[in-house]
């Protein structure tokens, strides 16, 4: 395949303010045959309602990266800021999606949406007609009162979506959220994100072993390198808004599939 030129992107997203700050951050474990450096000198942005995508070799840090801007893991060094403040701890402005949905069995869908506020210490009766509103967001009205185990893969995720956007978060950090899905359930999720993305106006970060994933859903898309993790490039997607299926069949987004891949060590020629 000949490789296209990626064009150069068209975007507003220099204007907005920083959501989020990674500066030269470090992260090293302490491993039973001594020290393990899984990140070296990560740096990035997330601007407001930006849709920013982490790819990379499985154990290159990137789920690090997520529980260390949610304030979930403690950073080794460097400087992270999320809203302008200092991560010192569990950040509150954080919602989380994980690849598995991880709801309680014996709640409904409601009750496992409204569960962050039970959490949270805050008064469930306010959040109510909230909670029902994201389950319509997510596509799941007329279901409120179903349990997990009458839910499928998909409709459990898009519960774990509307979770993590209960309490108003200002930033949703994704981690493989569809990466258990069938190929056509994941197609749809995609879909179905971008819209709630689109709708709800939250910064996001997601990761994903998905280059076409990655580009198709992402304003930029941050490519990191085998562990120790550090940031190979950061590669602005100029594809226009909404998205579509059929752009997945364009030279320009082959041209940034290639890209992505180019940096990763993939050979598409």
């Amino acid at each position: 395949m000949q490789q296209q030129a990626v064009p150069a992107p068209l975007t507003d997203a220099a204007a907005r303010p920083l959501m989020v700050e990674v500066r030269a951050l470090d992260k090293v474990y302490a491993g039973k045959s001594g020290p393990v450096q899984a990140l070296q000198g990560i740096s990035f942005d997330v601007r407001e309602h930006e849709f920013v995508a982490l790819v990379g070799p499985s154990g290159c840090g990137k789920s690090t990266i997520l529980k260390i801007i949610a304030g979930l893991l403690p950073k080794t060094d460097g400087e992270l800021r999320v809203a302008g403040q200092p991560v010192t701890g569990p950040v509150d402005g954080v919602g989380m999606v994980f690849q598995a949905p991880v709801l309680l069995k014996w709640r409904t869908a409601l009750d496992n949406v409204l569960f962050p506020i039970e959490i949270l210490g805050r008064d469930r009766r306010q959040y109510i007609q909230a909670a029902r509103a994201l389950l319509r967001l997510v596509g799941l009205e007329g279901f409120e009162q179903a349990y997990p185990r009458e839910l499928s893969g998909g409709m459990q995720q898009r519960v774990a979506i509307a979770r993590a956007l209960v309490h108003d978060p200002s930033l949703l950090l994704m981690d493989e959220p569809f990466g258990a899905l069938d190929a056509m359930t994941r197609e749809q999720m995609n879909l179905e994100l971008l819209r709630i993305w689109s709708e709800s106006q939250k910064t996001t970060i997601l990761i994903t072993h998905s280059i076409q994933e990655a580009v198709f859903l992402a304003d930029r898309v941050v490519v990191m390198t085998p562990r120790p993790g550090r940031v190979a490039t950061v590669i602005d997607i100029d594809l226009p808004r909404p998205r579509q299926p059929a752009d997945r069949l364009s030279a320009r987004f082959a041209a940034y599939v290639q890209e992505v891949g180019r940096h990763i060590g993939l050979d598409y020629a």
